[in-house]
């Protein structure tokens, strides 16, 4: 080999460079868990909320320390932001945390942009497309623009009562075509997402969570956001979801509405009555007159006791009052929350708006923030306007900083603008004259309504207080801060896991990854001797390179991550494998150890590059298309097959030749593997009809199955709602099926034994399109009342808390998908396979230069894909683990197809190499030859690598058993596809070609 010291040179800086990478993940691992221990010794358990504060005294001392000298190498000294930003990211999986896809509502911003108009087309047009989304693969906009042309008539988008606005004046005009409109409005929805995409990212960097991810994905309005390591769920959640919409109001005094509220609660009789009565025509039998009966009693807000039962009949408002307000305050009442939506439906009829008189006809009916503990709110009335607009705005605010008033309660201080102060000295300068309050209202809730008592407020300073939490009153400075989303923005899709669930992931990945090294590396020694150890110290530094090169590069490192370097380890031996059965070849000839290995190396090159090429255009593939852990899995195996290649051809070469050069003598094989697969001669083409047939018999009953029993198809595809619930003893998973499924819970819901038979992983499509925090709390709460016969006495707030580390029984981990995303996952995973297809016949093709090749090696792939997915599809309902098919399920298709493609391209390249060596003979010799010269390395490399997807299927962790399941299944078919399918279909079409020739001349 040439070039050694070159060689040497890239191998030792390669090394070094990796150990100084991987430094920083030992250093920063070490601070955090030294910030960690003293927050524990600083909090103790008994306080209350002690996680939060925990959490927030590891977030400060972290920050404390965040520009001091912390890792000092001599040449160079580091901070810890330093430090963290060169550390390796552990996923979600691992961590723990959260990962949501948002949408930003664009149904929202072209309101926004149309100034709310009551057009009739253009609200039509919004309510048709938001229902075309719910099977469509369009963007909202370019739904919506369809749904307006069908029904516009002679309605312009250039209309007055549309966009042309006075606040897009200037950038449409009344004379503009609609086709000129729609590409200003997607500029402006564009401009509204990325506006998003930034209040998004400042508020996470005021989270306070190391190596947070958040990206646009396409234009579709969409927005990926992965926390690994947040603990705080809801509060994560909060900071997504919150528009951050502040306000500042005039307030009226809650006695200028106490008559007002006896007035409405008679206008409001009649209309109840009316109510009542329709409910009670509306049954004929006694069940359903009682179910008129309970309808009208939620309606009216009926008490529990009989004492109040004539009463709440005939006072629908007055009786759902739970405390005054008081004298010279802005409270008008009390109310339970409950009744928040009733009571705002009530005040907001028309016949109860009339009752108001002139002065007061725009007041704007507010509930304030719920005092913590409490079942009540109370009921503002704030001094509106035609237009609805507050008299100042969040938009003025420049800064806020959470601070502790007076008292020792958190409070938020802000500073406005020069124009926010002078509008807010005027506001508080009125108050003061007329002993009035202000309301700070956020997201249309009354967050304080303080009285001035010292006089007009100048500066712009001032502050809000509401009984905040210290972490509420950080996250309201940080929304304050970022500013306000441009539309609300739901959860679409998350996934949430447990950091104890993380630590449990983490364990079990170390494991299996240790047991497939051991394994690999005693199986070298045991089969190719010293040569095998060379290869084994080659392939240590192979895992030393991937893992400082993840680092390096700031990729995250997830569960399928580390199945992926697993699978490496496992595949990288392939490299060696060929190189050294290659020159056991060539010794076999009679040729010197020195020559043997250097035509050795040299004749291996090609089937390695070949080999390894079309893995690496499936992994490509996989990471173009494939998002969060899949991406991770990608990631590494993409790493690993060009660190592989390196180590492989160039340090196994070069720790050979430094032995070999030195006197040493290496066999290549031991005593016992000496002779093993030598002078096989196999006539595989003579048993390729038997084969046809046991695959045709296979993919027979594959078909049979996927097209009858079909697949389980996870809530990536499908949309749906799955929680990983674990519980202190074994449960019955059909019978918390039949639990879960009664009518008064989901109506219907699936669950199935996750690993041990205390976890079950339970799937519901209830409301699964319907998003947001209440909907999310309210089914949760059905799966807790549901569950709560098997949960031994655990309260609501421990089975959801995602936040204790030790955690072992209760809500482990939850994931949502709605139907319209999962739509998108399914079409791309579908494009995923075909393109990894395509690409690799064109790759193929060029390589080998005759169609027939690439007609062989994609029909065997289509084979092996077929039966993984009906062995899939036969054995779902009965194997005790999870074999849904989802995101990563492709991932482990493309795997297969991947490793499928490796070996047959092996064989191929060995079937060339013999037809330009071996003219005389015929084309079935030389593909009998070929084969049979191949198998020891076909067998070896397939059994290796089973051994290490056996390692990671019974020791990586429940959650992806059923991903390695496939690659065992697709490893073994895929073996006996590039025999036995591959190889026959290119001889077949070839001959037949040749056969067509010769009976034409």
């Amino acid at each position: 080999m040439q070039n050694k010291g070159l060689v040497k040179l890239f191998a030792l800086l390669f090394g070094l460079v990796s150990i100084y990478q991987l430094s920083f993940t030992f250093k920063a691992n070490q601070i955090e868990t030294n910030a960690e221990e003293q927050a524990i010794e600083k909090i103790a358990e008994t306080e209350t909320d002690y996680r939060a504060l925990r959490s927030q005294e590891e977030a400060n001392y972290l920050e404390s320390i965040a520009t001091d000298t912390v890792y000092n190498i001599g040449i160079a000294k580091y901070t810890y932001n330093d430090v963290k930003s060169k550390a390796m990211n552990l996923g979600l999986d691992l961590k723990g945390g959260i990962n949501v896809i948002l949408q930003v509502s664009v149904k929202d911003i072209l309101k926004g942009l149309a100034n709310n108009t009551k057009d009739p087309v253009f609200n039509t047009a919004l309510d048709n497309a938001s229902e075309v989304q719910k099977n469509s693969q369009n963007t909202y906009l370019e739904d919506f623009f369809v749904e307006f042309d069908k029904i516009k008539g002679d309605t312009k988008l250039a209309s007055p009562d549309i966009f042309y606005t006075k606040d897009l004046d200037g950038e449409i005009d009344g004379s503009m075509t609609d086709d000129e409109v729609k590409t200003v409005i997607q500029t402006k929805i564009d401009e509204s997402v990325v506006s998003a995409f930034e209040v998004l990212r400042k508020r996470i960097d005021g989270l306070g969570v190391t190596s947070p991810n958040i990206q646009r994905l396409g234009n579709s309005g969409r927005i990926l956001i992965e926390l690994p390591g947040a603990k705080d769920i809801d509060r994560a959640e909060r900071n997504f979801t919150t528009m951050a919409q502040l306000q500042f109001w005039d307030a009226y005094k809650g006695e200028q509405f106490f008559n007002f509220l006896g007035q409405a609660n008679e206008v409001l009789k009649p209309l109840v009555e009316d109510a009542q009565e329709v409910a009670e025509d509306a049954g004929t039998s006694d069940s359903e007159d009682a179910s008129a009966e309970d309808a009208v009693e939620d309606l009216l807000g009926a008490a529990t006791t009989d004492s109040t039962a004539v009463a709440s009949e005939t006072n629908p408002l007055l009786d759902l009052i739970r405390g005054p307000g008081y004298q010279g305050g802005p409270v008008i009442a009390k109310f339970e929350l409950k009744d928040k939506e009733k009571i705002l439906e009530y005040l907001n009829k028309k016949e109860v708006r009339a009752l108001l008189p002139a002065e007061q006809r725009y007041a704007k009916f507010v509930f304030g923030k719920p005092d913590k503990d409490s079942e009540l709110v109370d009921l503002y009335a704030l001094i509106g306007n035609r237009d609805n607009i507050p008299q100042l705005s969040g938009a003025v605010v420049t800064d806020a900083r959470n601070q502790f008033g007076p008292t020792g309660k958190s409070e938020v201080s802000m500073q406005m603008n020069a124009k926010g102060a002078k509008i807010w000295e005027e506001m508080t300068g009125k108050a003061f004259n007329q002993g009035s309050q202000i309301a700070i209202v956020l997201d249309d809730v009354v967050y304080s309504a303080p009285g001035v008592t010292t006089g007009p407020i100048s500066g712009g300073n001032s502050s809000i207080s509401g009984d905040f939490t210290l972490n509420e009153a950080i996250d309201l400075a940080n929304v304050l801060r970022a500013g306000k989303l441009p539309a609300t923005a739901d959860i679409i899709s998350s996934e949430v896991v447990g950091p104890s669930l993380g630590q449990e992931a983490i364990d079990s990945g170390t494991m299996s990854f240790i047991i497939a090294l051991i394994v690999v590396l005693l199986w070298m020694i045991f089969y190719y001797g010293k040569a095998g150890g060379f290869a084994d110290i080659a392939m240590a530094l192979n895992i030393l390179l991937i893992f400082g090169i993840l680092s390096g590069l700031g990729a995250v490192l997830t569960l399928p991550g580390i199945a992926g370097i697993v699978l490496t380890i496992g595949m990288s031996v392939d490299a060696n494998v060929l190189i050294f059965e290659r020159i056991r070849e060539e010794l076999a000839k009679g040729k010197g150890q020195k020559e043997s290995i250097k035509d050795g190396f040299g004749n291996a090159l090609s089937s390695i590059l070949d080999a390894n090429i079309t893995t690496g255009l499936t992994a490509l593939i996989l990471f173009i298309f494939g998002t969060g852990p899949i991406k991770g899995f990608a990631t590494t195996l993409l790493i690993g097959i060009g660190t592989s290649l390196f180590t492989a051809i160039f340090i196994t070469r070069l720790l050979i030749d430094w032995y070999v050069n030195r006197g040493g003598e290496l066999k290549f094989s031991t005593p016992i593997t000496k002779n093993l697969f030598r002078n096989i001669n196999i006539e595989f083409l003579k048993k390729r009809k038997v084969a046809f047939i046991i695959s045709g018999a296979i993919l027979a009953l594959s078909l049979g199955s996927l097209f009858t029993n079909k697949l389980d198809q996870g809530v990536d595809f499908v949309g749906g709602r799955t929680y990983l619930v674990r519980f202190a003893q074994d449960v019955n998973a059909a019978e918390i099926t039949d639990a879960l499924s009664k009518p008064d819970v989901f109506g219907s819901a699936d669950a199935k034994t996750f690993g041990g038979a205390n976890q079950l992983k339970i799937t519901t499509k209830y409301k699964v399109n319907e998003s947001g925090a209440e909907v999310d709390e309210e089914i949760k709460g059905k799966l807790f009342n549901g569950l709560q016969p098997y949960l031994e006495g655990m309260n609501y707030e421990g089975f959801l808390d995602l936040n204790d580390v030790n955690k072992q029984v209760g809500l482990m981990e939850f994931y949502k998908v709605s139907p319209t995303i999962a739509d998108d996952i399914k079409q791309a995973s579908v494009w995923a396979v075909l393109g990894s297809l395509i690409v690799v016949f064109l790759y193929i093709l060029i390589r080998f230069k005759r169609w027939q090749y690439s007609l062989g090696a994609v029909a065997a792939v289509f084979h092996d894909v077929l039966i993984v997915l009906g062995i899939f599809s036969l054995t779902y309902k009965f194997m005790p683990f999870n074999m849904e098919i989802n995101q990563a399920f492709i991932a482990a298709i493309l795997t297969v197809i991947g490793y499928s493609l490796n070996d047959t391209v092996v064989v191929f390249d060995r079937i060339r190499e013999f037809f330009n060596e071996h003219t005389s003979w015929e084309f079935d010799r030389v593909v009998n030859s070929s084969l049979s010269s191949t198998l020891s390395r076909t067998l070896n490399t397939s059994l290796t690598t089973l051994v290490v997807l056996l390692a990671i299927f019974i020791f990586g962790g429940d959650s992806i058993r059923g991903f390695m399941f496939a690659l065992i299944v697709g490893v073994i078919v895929g073996t006996y596809s590039s025999l036995f399918i591959a190889t026959p279909i290119m001889y077949d079409t070839v001959q037949k070609l040749e056969d067509k020739k010769k009976k034409k001349s």
